[in-house]
């Protein structure tokens, strides 16, 4: 316990400074900054060789934190007690008062969001007072990192720490769904989608019986 807590006053430190850190989660490792800082997260796009027209996802520890960012609707909140914290991805309306810097969502009206569930990323989460923008810690089109040593590998000293955290348990990418209109799987991961679509489904008709009580 007192190595994790050392270890995550040492990541604080750097992405309070505007730097890049990897962090665990359980689908894979991620190279975090400050999503709210243009300056900070210019530097995932150049360490990852990333096209910038190519958005990130932003971390948070919980949905009262992405209040102040989102608009919320009643499937994503029906999505989220079902499956956060977990590998799953929501895109969502931005307001017009969200501080999350341009260059993370390519100037769009609109942001990916997650809530990982590794215990470590979350201690950070809650001790900070902005959310991570998070992509996989890698070169872009490399293979996904899922330990530590995966992330040294990568970028070696390029970047400045990596928050050990053990294996990634899922090892693939959290599944992304747009809910800004029809909800609809942007891309396949961590979560099978036909469970997805299923608990929608359910979710609905028991929101409309309750309607009707």
């Amino acid at each position: 316990m007192k190595n994790e807590d050392s270890n995550i006053k040492k990541t604080i430190k750097y992405l309070n400074n505007d730097e890049c850190v990897a962090i665990p989660t359980e689908t894979v490792y991620g190279l975090a900054a400050n999503a709210y800082s243009k300056k900070a997260v210019s530097k995932i796009f150049r360490l990852k060789k990333r096209p910038n027209n190519n958005p990130l996802i932003v971390h948070y520890h919980n949905i009262n934190q992405l209040k102040k960012d989102c608009e919320l609707n009643s499937v994503f909140e029906r999505l989220y007690k079902k499956f956060c914290p977990g590998a799953i991805s929501f895109v969502l309306k931005l307001k017009q008062t969200s501080k999350i810097s341009k260059n993370v969502t390519n100037n769009s009206n609109m942001v990916a969001v997650r809530f990982p569930s590794h215990h470590l990323t979350r201690k950070l989460l809650k001790k900070i007072d902005y959310p991570l923008a998070a992509p996989s810690a890698n070169i872009s089109s490399c293979i996904s990192p899922v330990s530590k040593q995966d992330v040294i590998d990568e970028f070696g000293n390029k970047i400045k720490f990596v928050l050990e955290g053990g294996s990634s348990k899922i090892g693939l990418e959290s599944t992304i769904i747009n809910l800004v209109g029809k909800p609809n799987i942007l891309r396949l991961g961590g979560i099978d989608s036909k469970t997805i679509y299923k608990f929608i489904k359910s979710s609905k008709k028991k929101a409309k019986k309750e309607k009707l009580m």
